[in-house]
């Protein structure tokens, strides 16, 4: 009881610091992480890859309404798992970013320098009184000089640079499954197929395409390009996935 007590003391104020050096607020947004669903990300020779589940909560929904990938700028997506409304706001300010620095330079924003900028004004927030952390993981990858490049943000406003990440529900699942299948000089096709096998590894439910986004970043056009339905489908009906997922369902 003590214990509880203590922690209750301490994780009222996201800028107040417990005794063992812990930020409960951010760690609480990490939580509403998790209970998100999975987006990956997945660099490859040939480009960066995104694959999102964006399951609906009611046949009823309207798809469109339901965004995990997004264009930030022409040679930049992101991906999102968590708040739904904290990851828009965020998107929001990416943009803006990107936008500024085409007027101020004359050229696309770097993808490390549009992580920095985002991940700092993340950061802002575990400092500020009255605020909140953002409850998001967002997924930001892109060309870079001819380079795929693909990162991670964290509720702290920590930025990773990764090879191949995923975020939200499963994800211990999908990074096992990454760690196992993923291999650097894989073009972008067989950066598609190994996404959509990671997200089957994170779900019992069979995969659908209407269910899935998907995107794509190549080297060569440096273009952010979401894959649509039909497209998503024949790269599961090659991959066996549906079938593979409602044989395992119906054991």
């Amino acid at each position: 009881m003590q214990g509880q007590s203590q922690q209750q003391a301490y994780d009222r104020g996201v800028s107040i610091w417990s005794p063992d050096g812990r930020l409960y607020q951010v760690e609480y947004a990490r939580e509403a992480v998790k209970r998100g669903t999975a987006s990956l990300g997945i660099r490859t020779d040939g480009g960066v890859v995104f694959a999102v589940d964006k399951r609906y909560q009611s046949p009823l929904m309207e798809r469109s309404s339901v965004e995990k990938i997004h264009k930030a700028d022409d040679h930049v997506g992101i991906a999102s798992a968590g708040h739904v409304a904290d990851a828009r706001q965020l998107i929001d300010y990416a943009r803006r970013q990107a936008q500024v620095n085409q007027l101020r330079y004359g050229e696309p924003i770097g993808v490390e320098t549009l992580t920095k900028d985002v991940t700092d004004h993340i950061q802002q927030y575990t400092q500020v009184g009255g605020a909140r952390p953002f409850g998001v993981a967002l997924i930001i990858g892109g060309v870079e000089d001819g380079e795929p490049r693909l990162y991670e943000t964290d509720p702290s406003g920590t930025a990773s640079e990764w090879q191949a990440l995923a975020v939200g529900s499963g994800r211990a699942e999908m990074l096992d499954h990454l760690e196992e299948q993923y291999r650097a000089e894989m073009d972008l096709d067989g950066g598609i197929g190994l996404a959509l096998e990671t997200l089957a590894t994170a779900t019992e439910d069979p995969l659908d395409a209407a269910e899935l986004g998907v995107a794509t970043i190549d080297v060569e056009t440096e273009r952010f390009v979401q894959l649509d339905d039909d497209e998503i489908e024949s790269y599961l009906d090659e991959h066996d996935l549906p079938e593979d997922t409602d044989d395992t369902d119906e054991e």
